[in-house]
């Protein structure tokens, strides 16, 4: 398996978060508007989110984040999260004959990932030997994109809301659902284009979308077939928003705890490691 499938990877275990009351956002109240009240910096919403990718073959990988995306004006703009992968037999196996030490590190423990426009910084068992090495906190990647709050739609993004919410098959008791196929999408919202391409011929989304009472999205689960060169792969994601509003800002880390990727490029992962990414 290529590296490439790294990054296309971290944890199961679904992370467990108290159930909050199902409260009825009106199909008549607006969850764009609701969305862009909150986008404003220095606010922050914390979430909790999982993830599965099934290859053909029985190949498997899920994994589990947790953390705080820091906001702006028009969506997320920084984050600090902390993510788990596992791979499924089959796949383990071969991920350990292609990338050993990456794959270790992968499942050891979590990836922190610190992240600000297209700079993210890295620590965990991943590159924990580089580190202490180099007598450094984190490893910095450059010319990466900000990992998204749900590996499929990004409802921090109005544009992506605002799809997701006209494609709707079903609006009640503040749970929305709906379908969407992926060059739709694709030719509305970026955070969507810029991870998976535009092109799509085939495919499908369905989503399901909930609600709390002030019209913010609480909960979004998500289910994908999506096409890859001459096959297809099969993606669930479920993210769990909570805090929305909270004043805080995500702190980079100071320059003197950093080492370069591009000083260290033999010894870490040549892309930010984990499936977010």
């Amino acid at each position: 398996m290529k590296r490439s499938i790294i990054g296309v990877a971290v944890v199961a275990g679904m992370v467990q978060l108290t159930a909050m009351p199902a409260q009825a956002a009106a199909s008549a109240s607006d969850p764009v508007t609701a969305l862009k009240a909150e986008l404003a910096p220095g606010r922050a919403v914390n979430l909790q989110a999982t993830a599965k990718i099934t290859y053909p073959g029985d190949r498997v990988v899920t994994s589990a984040v947790d953390g705080t995306f820091g906001l702006g004006s028009r969506g997320p703009v920084a984050s600090d999260l902390g993510q788990t992968v596992q791979y499924s037999d089959k796949l383990l196996r071969e991920m350990k004959k292609s990338s050993p030490k990456e794959t270790e590190g992968l499942q050891a423990g979590p990836v922190r990932l610190i992240s600000s426009g297209s700079v993210s910084y890295v620590s965990g068992p991943v590159v924990e030997q580089t580190l202490l090495t180099q007598n450094a906190a984190h490893v910095r990647y450059t010319g990466v994109k900000q990992p998204p709050s749900n590996l499929l739609v990004e409802v921090l993004d109005p544009a992506t809301l605002k799809a997701l919410v006209a494609a709707r098959s079903s609006w009640k008791d503040g749970i929305l659902k709906g379908t969407i196929k992926p060059a739709k999408l694709a030719a509305v919202s970026q955070p969507f284009a810029s991870r998976y391409g535009t092109r799509f011929k085939t495919g499908k989304i369905s989503y399901t979308l909930y609600f709390g009472d002030k019209g913010l999205v609480r909960r979004v689960a998500v289910k994908a077939t999506l096409p890859v060169a001459k096959t297809t792969v099969q993606v669930e994601s479920d993210t769990r928003f909570s805090d929305w509003g909270r004043e805080v800002t995500v702190n980079l880390p100071l320059r003197g705890d950093v080492i370069d990727r591009a000083e260290v490029k033999g010894d870490v992962p040549a892309g930010v490691p984990g499936i977010w990414n």
